[in-house]
Order: structure tokens, then sequence, then C-alpha cells
């Protein structure tokens, strides 16, 4: 099977963001990343903060193709609901192509 880098299409600006955040997560987040790195949950890599199709998801899994977003108070602001509202649905086929 190809390597396939889903991310290489990320700008580094994006890259540096998601740098910043990984050093600032929030409690919830850190939660989180406590029981899904060095493979805990069924032997799945984890990537956190990690650029897929132009957006940074929270935890990315590429075996699984699976994204996991944690939503905290800061999403209730209304500012932050409209930029939101832009991404809920991304189109999946921008981050996984056909497989082979």
């Amino acid at each position: 099977m190809p390597k396939r880098d889903f991310h290489k299409h990320a700008q580094g600006r994006l890259f540096e963001y998601a740098r910043n955040m990984r050093k600032n997560q929030t409690a919830a987040e850190d939660l989180l990343w406590q029981n899904l790195s060095g493979r805990k949950l069924g032997g799945h890599k984890f990537r956190r903060q990690h650029p897929v199709a132009g957006f940074i998801a929270d935890f990315y899994c590429h075996e699984a193709k699976l994204v996991i977003e944690l939503d905290g108070k800061i999403h209730n602001l209304s500012e932050q609901k409209e930029y939101d509202g832009g991404r809920k649905n991304p189109r999946p086929e921008r981050a996984w192509p056909e497989s082979d």
C-alpha cells in the first residue's frame, strides 16, 4: 500500500498552530491523551493536535481513519459558533481517499 500523507497540503502556519495547541492543551484533552497515548486503546496509534484535511484534529488515528474532537467552553461563544458552523461537516473525501 502506498504511503499517504493526509497532512501534506497543510500549510506551515497550520503546523505551527498545532504545535502551540499541543503545548497548551486543556485538562480534558490531557486526560483523554493519557488514555490514548502509547497505543493504550486497542493498540491504535493516536496523534494529538494533528492537521487533517485543512483542519487541526484534537486526536487523530490514521489506521482507523478516526478523528476525535473535544468541544470546550470556547465553542459556546457566539463568534466561535459562527466559525465552527462551516467546519461541522467537512467532506470526508478530503481527508481519506478511496481505499486501494
